[in-house]
């Protein structure tokens, strides 16, 4: 996904991620909360709660953690969360789309406003970037369940827009409206995805230089910091030197 995957990527190999694994595992059990609440605590009904779980499981979260959380949205006790979307602007001009879920709006809005002011980026209206984004399906399978040609056709076939494939795996893109037949589709054919869920694509990436993007680098770090954020999306690419640097 351009910018927000290679971010990703920089996140993990730099173990980010095992230094806040039980912040990470929090995250994760609210969005499956919060995606039982919503629908159907049964994932095979509930394609938000599958992709939750399947966000988890990639994050190796332990099955007990996962069904507590299934079971604690049939709870009457317990928060209620909702789903809010911020925009904003980092250095350089970049574009960045943060989601977040909340039980008190005005704590969350203060300290996501909070992250970006302090590491040189400024929150803007809702909808002052968002055009420059796309909502759409994104479906990820190892690189093992096919080669690259066969993966092209299938997801065709299914409906989808576009496949990016590599040594690290198929990444299937499709319309919004389309994610579930086209998820469905390819499961079917290939077995359970390794990621899946409707994310912020954006429609062009602007190129930053070095100094530059380690100041986004740190500006996208904390805001994901935020108890309350789910997930952060740019629309910026990291120079491969700089890439390099950050991963060695």
């Amino acid at each position: 996904m351009a910018g927000h995957s290679q971010f990703k990527n920089i996140m993990h190999r730099k173990g980010r991620v095992d230094a806040v694994r039980s912040k990470v595992f929090g995250k994760l059990a609210r969005e499956i909360t919060v995606a039982a609440k919503l629908g159907t605590p049964d994932p095979a009904m509930n394609p938000r709660l599958r992709a939750a779980i399947i966000a988890a499981r990639a994050e190796n979260m332990p099955k007990d953690n996962i069904e507590r959380a299934i079971k604690k949205a049939a709870g009457a006790e317990g928060e209620n969360y909702e789903d809010i979307r911020y925009e904003g602007y980092g250095p350089g001009g970049a574009a960045l789309i943060v989601e977040a879920q909340t039980d008190n709006r005005n704590r969350t809005a203060s300290d996501v406003r909070s992250a970006f002011t302090k590491s040189g980026g400024s929150l803007a209206e809702t909808g002052a970037v968002a055009f420059m984004f796309d909502r759409v399906g994104v479906i990820g399978f190892p690189a093992s369940v096919a080669d690259a040609d066969t993966m092209l056709e299938a997801a065709i076939e299914a409906g989808a827009d576009d496949v990016s494939s590599s040594e690290e795996g198929h990444e299937v893109v499709c319309a919004q409206d389309s994610y579930g037949e086209v998820a469905k589709a390819l499961e079917a054919r290939f077995g359970e995805p390794t990621r899946t869920g409707l994310v912020w694509k954006a429609q062009n990436t602007i190129d930053v230089d070095d100094e530059t993007g380690e100041k986004l680098i740190r500006l996208v770090e904390v805001i994901e910091d935020q108890d309350d954020v789910q997930h952060v999306y740019v629309n910026f690419a990291l120079s491969d030197a700089l890439i390099a640097k950050l991963e060695g």
